[in-house]
């Protein structure tokens, strides 16, 4: 399966594409999509879907994950945030590619198990998970690259019965039944890395 992930920005979307197979996920490329600030907000997205369009013709992804909206303290770049994330999902439904949606607070909880992890900590999940020589660079671009891991992990796709964890949430609250999520993402994550590991050494 292709993945391509997409870190929504007026200014700058970053990109990450992988090729998950079996129980290895495979670095493909990543990058930003830059728009020059002197044109307007209309030519700006246009620059966003154009190019979010070409990288999804070039490469074919099976599915598209996207951050979800959040409003900080800035609610002006969340507007704009906003704007390029549905030239994004605009340029997903065109090409009739489906999408999945992460919060960062869930993309963490799924690459390191605990979310209020810092970004390094992040980051470095991502270069061992795709086994990188160093910590994808810009931000923006690792942090598609970490959305589109998450999009990828068996209990994002029901490989994972619901039922079990939705009983688990009912019996035990809401809190525990994401902390087991968590765990269980983090022991793929591990399985991962463990096979990488003795592949590498196998070779």
């Amino acid at each position: 399966m292709i993945a391509l992930g997409f870190d929504p920005g007026l200014a700058t979307t970053g990109y990450g594409l992988i090729h998950e197979k079996g129980s290895r996920y495979f670095y493909i490329t990543h990058g930003t999509i830059r728009t020059p600030a002197r044109k307007s907000i209309p030519e700006r997205l246009d620059i966003i879907y154009q190019n979010a369009l070409e990288l999804i013709t070039q490469y074919k992804p099976d599915t598209i994950a996207i951050e979800k909206l959040y409003f900080e303290k800035n609610v002006t770049n969340g507007i704009y945030v906003a704007q390029a994330r549905g030239v994004l999902l605009l340029a997903s439904a065109h090409q009739k590619i489906p999408v999945v949606e992460f919060s960062p607070t869930e993309v963490k909880i799924a690459l390191v198990g605990y979310g209020r992890a810092e970004k390094i900590q992040v980051q470095k999940m991502v270069q061992r998970l795709l086994m990188l020589d160093s910590i994808p660079h810009p931000d923006d671009s690792a942090d598609a690259l970490a959305l589109e891991i998450a999009g990828c992990m068996p209990w994002r796709h029901h490989d994972l019965p619901d039922a079990p964890v939705l009983a688990y949430r009912d019996a035990c609250g809401e809190r525990a039944a994401v902390t087991l999520l968590a765990a269980l993402a983090m022991f793929d994550a591990l399985c991962r890395m463990t096979l990488a590991a003795s592949r590498l050494e196998g070779a």
